[in-house]
C-alpha cells in the first residue's frame, strides 16, 4: 500500500467537532431514556463522593475531638452506607452506560456493513480490503469506547469539579483561591500533554495502518514469500515498521508519565500550601481541624476528574477521527442504483438484448465500443477475445455490476435499469474463474442461506458436475467443513463447486465465465457432457480460453478492443479466416506443442 493510502489514518481533525457529534448523538436517541438514568445515577454519586469529606468533618469535630466514641462509631457505619451506596450506584450506571454503548456500537455496526453490501462492485476495487474491515470493527470499537465511558464520564467530572468547587468554596473562599493559584500551571502541563498526545496519536495510527496492511499482503502472499525464499527479507521489513510502532507507542508512555506526575506533584504543592496556612487558619479559631481535613480531602478529590478529563480528551480525538471515516462511507453512494419496486418482465424466457453498448470504467477509456447482439431464449452464445477485449465486461453489465454510459440492455424485453437487482440476479447464474468459497460446510457453500432449495437439489447439482463422490466421501456428506477459502480444496473442484451453485439456484440464464480453464481436460469434458442436458431449454453464455469448448455454441461472437468484430457460427468464422480464425489456429498450435512435449 502506497504511502499516500494512509491519509485517512493520518488525518485525526478537531477534538470536537459539533456536525459529527450531532450525528453521532442520533444513534443515542433510541436509548435517550436509559442515557438520562445513567446521568442522574452519576449525579447521584457525585454527591456521595463529596459527602465523604462531609462525614470525615463531622466525625473529627463532634465526636473524635470531643472524646465521644459511640457518635464516632455512627458516623463510621453513616460512611460505610454512603460507601456502599455509591458502589451501588455507580455499578448500575456502569451497566447502564455499557449498555447503550453496545446497542450503539451494534446499530452503527450494522449500517455500516448493510451500507457496504449496497455499494456497487467498482467501489470495491478502488478501497482495499483491510481499510473498510478497519472501518467495520475498529473504528466503530472507537466510538464504543466514547458512548460507553465517555461521553457520560465526561459529564460525572464536570458535575463532580462543580461541586468540589462550590465545597471548597463554602467551608473557605480564602483557602479555596490558595487551591486555585496553581490552576494556571496545571492548565498550561494539560495543554501541553494534549498538543503531544495528538501528535503521537496520529503517529501511532499510521503505523498502525502501514503494520495492519503489511501483515495482510504478506500473510495472503506467504506462498511467494516461501518459494522463493524470501522470509528473511520480509521479517526484516516487518521488524523495521514494528519498531516504528514500538517507538511511538514508548514516546505516548513517556509523555503520560510525564503529565501524571506533574499533576501529582502539583497537587502536593497545593497541598502543602493549604497546611502551611491552614494551621494559622485552625490557630486563629477561623477553620476547625475536620474542615481542613474536609478541605484537603476535597481538593485531593480535586484533580482526580482533571486527570480523567485528560484521559477523555484523547478518547473524543479518536473518536471525532473515527465517525468522520465511517461517515464518510456511509455517505458513499453506489454508482448503480436499483428500483426496488421495479418492472418485472411478463415472461422468463431468457431472452437478452445489447443494443448500442457503451461502457467505460474512467471516463473517456471505454472498454466497450458499441455493441450490440441478441441471445435468443435457449440459445447458447460463446464470446471470445484476447485478454482485455472486453468479454467480462459484458458480463459485468448484465449482472449490473457497473453501469453502462450509453445504449440499452434489456432482459426479457425490460430494460435492466428498471428491474430490481432482486430480480435480475434472480434469474441469472453465473459461475467465475476465480471461485470464492466460504468457510463452513459443502451444502452452505451451494445453497448460500436459500433455504428453498433442498438437499435432494443439492445432491443432483453435485451429481451433474460429478462432484458428487468427492463431497459424499467426507465424514459428513453435504455438511462436511469447508476450510476458509477452499483451502482444503484443488483449483477444479472448488470450480466445480461454484458450478453446482449455479445449477442448484436453476436461473434461465447460465453464464460461464472461463469456468473451466482450470479445470483438467477430462474433467472438463465431464461438465461439457452434463452441461448438453443441463442447457436445454436455457439460455446460456459461455466465455472461454479454449476455443474447443465452444464449437458447438449456437453463435460466436468475437471482441477486439471492445468492438464486437465477427459473429456467427463456428465453421463461418474460420472460413471467414478473421480474428476467430487467427485464435483458433494460434490455440491449435499451442495444443499440439503441449500435446508434443
Amino acid at each position: 500500500m502506497a504511502a499516500n493510502e494512509y491519509h485517512e489514518e493520518e488525518v485525526l481533525g478537531k477534538a470536537y467537532d459539533a456536525r459529527l457529534m450531532r450525528r453521532l448523538l442520533k444513534y443515542v436517541r433510541p436509548y435517550r431514556k436509559y442515557l438520562a438514568i445513567s446521568v442522574g445515577l452519576l449525579l447521584g454519586s457525585s454527591v456521595l463522593q463529596l459527602l465523604l469529606p462531609v462525614m470525615v468533618q463531622i466525625g473529627i469535630d463532634k465526636y473524635l475531638m470531643v472524646g465521644d466514641v459511640s457518635g464516632l462509631g455512627r458516623i463510621a457505619l453513616v460512611f460505610a452506607g454512603i460507601l456502599l451506596a455509591g458502589f451501588v450506584l455507580q455499578y448500575i450506571q456502569m451497566l447502564i452506560t455499557m449498555y447503550v454503548g453496545q446497542k450503539v456500537q451494534y446499530d452503527i455496526r450494522m449500517q455500516l456493513f448493510s451500507h457496504l453490501q449496497k455499494l456497487h462492485i467498482g467501489f470495491f476495487d478502488k478501497n482495499p480490503v483491510g481499510r473498510l474491515v478497519t472501518r467495520v470493527t475498529n473504528d466503530i470499537n472507537v466510538l464504543d469506547e466514547m458512548f460507553s465511558s465517555g461521553l457520560v464520564a465526561v459529564f460525572g467530572d464536570v458535575i463532580t469539579l462543580t461541586g468540589i468547587v462550590i465545597a471548597l468554596l463554602y467551608y473557605s473562599w480564602k483557602l479555596a483561591l490558595l487551591t486555585f493559584v496553581v490552576l494556571p500551571i496545571l492548565v498550561l502541563a494539560t495543554a501541553v500533554f494534549r498538543k503531544k498526545v495528538r501528535t503521537i496519536y496520529r503517529d501511532v495510527r499510521l503505523r498502525l495502518a502501514r503494520l495492519n496492511a503489511f501483515v495482510q499482503e504478506h500473510i495472503t502472499g506467504m506462498t511467494v514469500i516461501q518459494l522463493f525464499t524470501r522470509e528473511k527479507m520480509v521479517f526484516r521489513n516487518f521488524s523495521s515498521i514494528n519498531e516504528d510502532l514500538r517507538d511511538a507507542h514508548l514516546r505516548s508512555i513517556y509523555y503520560y508519565a510525564t503529565f501524571f506526575p506533574v499533576v501529582e506533584i502539583i497537587s502536593a504543592v497545593s497541598l502543602a500550601i493549604l497546611l502551611y496556612y491552614g494551621g494559622f487558619q485552625i490557630k486563629s479559631a477561623a477553620l476547625t481541624f475536620g474542615e481542613l481535613v474536609a478541605f484537603i480531602q476535597l481538593v485531593q478529590r480535586f484533580y482526580h476528574p482533571i486527570r480523567d478529563l485528560a484521559e477523555k480528551y484523547n478518547i473524543l480525538q479518536a473518536s471525532m477521527a473515527s465517525s468522520e471515516r465511517i461517515f464518510k462511507l456511509l455517505d458513499t453512494e453506489p454508482d448503480v442504483v436499483a428500483k426496488d419496486d421495479g418492472s418485472r418482465p411478463s415472461h422468463d424466457e431468457g431472452k437478452i438484448e445489447f443494443n448500442d453498448v457503451w461502457f467505460a470504467y474512467k471516463k473517456g477509456e471505454n472498454v466497450i465500443k458499441d455493441v450490440s447482439f441478441s441471445v435468443k431464449p435457449g440459445e447458447k452464445v460463446a464470446i471470445v477475445g484476447a485478454t482485455g477485449a472486453g468479454k467480462t465486461s459484458l458480463v459485468s453489465l448484465l449482472f449490473r455490476f457497473y453501469d453502462y454510459q450509453k445504449g440499452s440492455i434489456k432482459l426479457d424485453g425490460v430494460e435492466l435499469r428498471d428491474m430490481s437487482l432482486e430480480t435480475l440476479r434472480g434469474r441469472l447464474g453465473l459461475v467465475l474463474q476465480d471461485v470464492f468459497i466460504f468457510s463452513g460446510d459443502y451444502a452452505g457453500n451451494i445453497r448460500l442461506g436459500n433455504k428453498s432449495i433442498s438437499d435432494e437439489t443439492l445432491i443432483e447439482a453435485l451429481k451433474k458436475v460429478n462432484l458428487y463422490d468427492f463431497v459424499m466421501k467426507g465424514e459428513g456428506g453435504l455438511h462436511t467443513e469447508v476450510k476458509e477459502r477452499g483451502a482444503t480444496l484443488s483449483t477444479g473442484q472448488k470450480q466445480l463447486l461454484s458450478f453446482a451453485r449455479a445449477l442448484a439456484f436453476d436461473p434461465s440464464i447460465l453464464i460461464l465465465d472461463e469456468a473451466t480453464s482450470s479445470v483438467d481436460t477430462a474433467t472438463e469434458r465431464m461438465i461439457q457432457h452434463a452441461l448438453e442436458k443441463l442447457l436445454e431449454n436455457r439460455t446460456a453464455i459461455i466465455i472461454a480460453h479454449r476455443l474447443s469448448t465452444i464449437e458447438k455454441a449456437d453463435k460466436i461472437i468475437v471482441l477486439h478492443h471492445g468492438r464486437l468484430r465477427e459473429m456467427g457460427k463456428h465453421r463461418e468464422l474460420l472460413a471467414r479466416k478473421g480474428i476467430y480464425y487467427k485464435l483458433y489456429q494460434m490455440q491449435f498450435r499451442q495444443e499440439e506443442l503441449k500435446a508434443a512435449v
